[in-house]
């Protein structure tokens, strides 16, 4: 790419302007510290947290600040995906990456600048600092909740590199400290925000999502609900199919809301091994989050009855739809999701012979929720019925 900028810049006259290699680009981008030091006292600021793609941000605001402010801490912040910087300053020369992950693409460069890397070697990083993609989307929701601004991942990356800094330093009494994270773009792409919504609360370590191994016998499922009650239950996800049928055990996924994360889980899992269910942790499984707990379950030749549900969202709603839909038949499919909504919805497969469908429908009736038989939804014949 800077090859071809140079050809195209002697071949027509042009100005090439490198996006962070250049002294006077790298300059430019250290203004930013001239207006952090007019709106805040120096002998009062204790930290920078800036984000690094290239280095020309970091560079810039980091010679400025060493120079007027050398005790002020300028702290890197970089993805575990892309953190070309990092793995440079520890070699002591510039490492190019293969690959870089693209969420924060804004950061997202295989190799800093020679300039820039030069700069950061001369003036001091103090150190740098690696988050997650959930750690990121948690940084977006806490900037918007603070501001009503949505940032892009790349701009609310030093918010997570702050609270990770925090997190890594117990020692240090943050409270009397000054942290300025340096918020550097709001180019959000509005399908994105679907994703980030839904890592946040994993990225702020307000959700645990487990994959629950559970003895197949009635009951079993309204005993894990019971389990993580009275924690607010975010996910239910299980399938039978063929090949449970005659299974010892059904696997269900299953995410709920935590105050205090390891507190918590350490309750839970006690309480599910005491019951004998094997619980694994997946709130760091990104396959487990991104795919595996839409593919739960398959195809199966039972007689089933495929009924979507809905009821009003507050809190114990679904506690009490799973009292009251205790039957004598089988649960063969259930799927729920808090999607922030007023109405929560659950898709429910319920193996019922044919000689007891009226039977059925009166208790349908006498339910109380609203329902709609799916039973012969064109989705459930292609993806869910053998």
């Amino acid at each position: 790419m800077p090859a071809e900028c140079n050809r195209l810049a002697q071949e027509h006259g042009y100005t090439n302007v490198p996006p962070f290699d250049h002294p006077l680009v790298i300059a430019g981008q250290g203004t930013i510290a001239i207006e952090l030091l007019r709106q805040i006292k120096s002998n009062k600021l204790s930290a920078v947290f800036v984000a690094i793609g290239g280095g020309g941000l970091i560079a810039g605001i980091g010679s400025y600040l060493k120079r007027l402010a050398p005790h002020v801490k300028v702290i890197g912040v970089e993805t575990f995906d892309a953190d070309d910087m990092y793995r440079s300053l520890k070699k002591g020369e510039r490492v190019a990456l293969d690959k870089v992950g693209l969420f924060a693409d804004g950061t997202a460069v295989k190799l800093v600048g020679k300039e820039t890397f030069r700069v950061c070697q001369k003036f001091g990083i103090d150190e740098i600092v690696r988050v997650t993609t959930d750690e990121i989307s948690a940084a977006i929701k806490d900037v918007f909740e603070d501001t009503r601004t949505i940032m892009e991942p790349s701009g609310a990356m030093t918010v997570a590199g702050m609270k990770r800094y925090i997190q890594l330093n117990p020692d240090i009494n943050h409270s009397n400290k000054t942290y300025v994270p340096v918020l550097s773009g709001a180019n959000m792409n509005f399908d994105r925000l679907r994703f980030v919504s839904e890592r946040a609360v994993l990225g702020e370590g307000k959700e645990v999502f487990l994959c629950v191994q559970i003895p197949d016998v009635p009951g079993t499922f309204r005993k894990l609900q019971n389990i993580i009650h009275p924690r607010v239950v975010t996910e239910f996800s299980c399938r039978m199919s063929d090949s449970d049928i005659n299974a010892e055990f059904a696997e269900v996924y299953t995410s709920f809301a935590v105050i205090d994360r390891e507190k918590e889980l350490k309750q839970v899992l006690t309480a599910m091994h005491k019951e004998g269910f094997v619980a694994y942790d997946l709130s760091k499984n990104e396959m487990a989050k991104s795919h595996g707990r839409y593919l739960v379950g398959g195809k199966n030749s039972l007689r089933e009855k495929l009924i979507h549900f809905e009821f009003p969202e507050r809190p114990g709603a679904l506690d009490k739809f799973l009292e009251l839909l205790k039957t004598e038949w089988n649960l063969t499919l259930f799927h729920y999701r808090n999607q922030g909504d007023d109405i929560g919805k659950v898709l429910t497969g319920i193996n019922v012979p044919e000689a007891e469908d009226a039977k059925f429908q009166e208790f349908l009736d006498k339910l109380g929720y609203k329902y709609t038989d799916e039973t012969h939804n064109k989705v459930f014949e292609l993806f869910l019925k053998r």
